[in-house]
């Protein structure tokens, strides 16, 4: 009797050990990187942001004045992202959301682009856009559609995605982040106006174009209109 109770609980020690493993991984990155420092001493950046007394917080670290103020679309593409992310509202540290509002001039786009640490959704407050993401490999399938005001759209963490104002007038949007500090790459900027720019060989294969075309491309002003 007894040693079938010892082997019940090497068992359940052994079973709940299994879950602990499966269940367990690293946090979430809430940067492009953080790099292992051996001496600790000198380890003064976190994953994150250093969190302030919670003694010595005011109201002000938890608020930000700003989304109604419409942002500057007079760039070559049209659009303006007005983040309202952990470095303007400090409270937002470790709580893993943030807000844009996102200006659109007529026919302004917001290009391709991902958020490599959120999913996002968007509310249409003004206009109409259209909007879609692409999954990844290998079906590459286009999910897009065109909304109108009060609408909302979903564009999964990690996948391209893209607005395009398909109106005469302006059109306004705020994004709702799962993330303090949702990072983005713009796809053509991030591609052909890399510093130090990639080998014009690696893009001309990769894109199966000519060279002349590639080295074009690399020589055009890159719109930063993202921000958040």
């Amino acid at each position: 009797m007894m040693k079938m109770a010892v082997n019940n609980l090497a068992y359940i020690v052994l079973l709940t050990m299994a879950v602990s493993l499966a269940s367990a991984s690293d946090p979430s990155p809430l940067q492009d990187y953080c790099v292992a420092l051996n001496d600790s001493k000198a380890a003064v950046f976190v994953n994150g942001k250093v969190c302030k007394d919670p003694k010595l917080a005011t109201p002000n670290d938890f608020f930000f004045s700003g989304l109604h103020l419409p942002g500057n679309t007079s760039n070559k593409v049209g659009p303006m992202v007005t983040p309202a992310n952990v470095v303007q509202i400090p409270g937002l540290n470790t709580l893993g959301v943030s807000l844009a509002r996102v200006d659109y001039a007529p026919y302004g786009l917001n290009p391709p682009h991902i958020h490599p640490r959120a999913t996002e959704i968007l509310t249409v407050l003004e206009g109409t856009l259209y909007a879609g993401f692409v999954t990844s490999n290998p079906e590459n399938r286009l999910i897009s559609k065109v909304l109108y005001k009060g609408d909302v759209y979903v564009f999964p963490q990690g996948l391209i995605h893209l607005q395009l104002n398909v109106g005469t007038t302006k059109a306004v949007a705020i994004a709702a982040l799962g993330s303090q500090n949702p990072g983005v790459i713009t796809i053509a900027k991030a591609v052909f106006g890399s510093k130090p720019a990639i080998s014009t060989d690696v893009l001309t294969k990769a894109f199966q174009v000519d060279k002349n075309v590639v080295q074009y491309l690399q020589s055009q002003f890159w719109t930063d209109n993202h921000t958040y």
